[in-house]
C-alpha cells in the first residue's frame, strides 16, 4: 500500500492565491483549487523558477510567454469548464493553462497558434480558450466551434489587452471585452497592417 501525504502548499503559491487572485476578484473555488494544485514553476525555464509566481508575464523564449497568474485565473473563472465541455485550447507556449483546464473538462485538445490557422474538420468544440491576446479570431478557428460554443481569450484593441468572451451564433463569433489586464499577444492572430490616410 502506498501512502500519499498531504503536503503543505508552497508559500509563493499561497501568496499568489491570497494576494493576486482573491484581491482581483478571482474567487471561484474550482479556480483556486486548480491553481493551488498546479506548480507554475514546472512551466517556466529553470532560470525563472524562483519568480514563477510573480504578478508579471515570464518570458519562455522564442517569443512566447507565460502570462501573469491573474490572467489564467480570470480566464478559467470566465470559461467555467465542466465535464460536459469539449475544450479546444490554443496554447500560448507554456502548457500551464492546459494543466489547469484538463481535469475540469470532459475532453481537452491542445493546439499551437500555428495549428489554429489551419483548416480542420472538427466542428464540435463547446469551449475555445486562447492562452494569449488576439487582434482577430480567424475563421479557420471559429469554424471548429459547436453551435452556441463559448470563447474565452485576450483581445488586443488600440495597443491595450483585455479579457474577452464570446459565443458562436450563426457561424460568427463576436467578442465582448470584460476587463483590462496585461495579456501577452499572439503574433499569429495580429491583423494585417493596412495603409490609411
Amino acid at each position: 500500500m502506498t501512502v500519499v501525504e498531504d503536503r503543505p502548499m508552497p508559500a509563493a503559491r499561497k501568496a499568489m492565491i491570497d494576494s493576486q487572485l482573491r484581491t482581483s476578484g478571482v474567487t471561484a473555488d474550482f479556480v483556486l483549487r486548480r491553481m493551488a494544485a498546479v506548480a507554475r514553476e514546472d512551466f517556466v525555464p529553470a532560470a525563472a523558477r524562483g519568480v514563477a509566481y510573480m504578478d508579471r508575464a515570464i518570458a519562455l523564449g522564442a517569443g512566447r510567454w507565460l502570462a501573469a497568474p491573474i490572467v489564467q485565473g480570470m480566464m478559467l473563472q470566465e470559461a467555467a469548464p465542466t465535464l460536459a465541455d469539449k475544450v479546444l485550447l490554443v496554447d500560448g507556449g507554456s502548457g500551464y493553462l492546459a494543466a489547469l483546464v484538463g481535469p475540469l473538462a470532459g475532453s481537452l485538445e491542445v493546439i499551437s497558434p500555428e495549428e489554429a490557422l489551419k483548416a480542420s474538420r472538427k466542428k464540435d468544440f463547446t469551449l475555445l480558450m486562447i492562452d494569449g491576446a488576439v487582434e482577430h479570431l480567424p475563421e479557420m478557428l471559429t469554424k471548429r466551434l459547436a453551435n452556441d460554443g463559448r470563447v474565452v481569450c485576450g483581445l488586443v484593441r488600440n495597443g491595450l489587452t483585455r479579457l474577452a468572451v464570446g459565443r458562436e451564433a450563426g457561424g460568427d463569433v463576436a467578442l465582448r471585452a470584460l476587463a483590462e489586464v496585461g495579456i501577452p499577444a499572439l503574433p499569429e492572430f495580429a491583423k494585417a497592417k493596412a495603409w490609411s490616410f
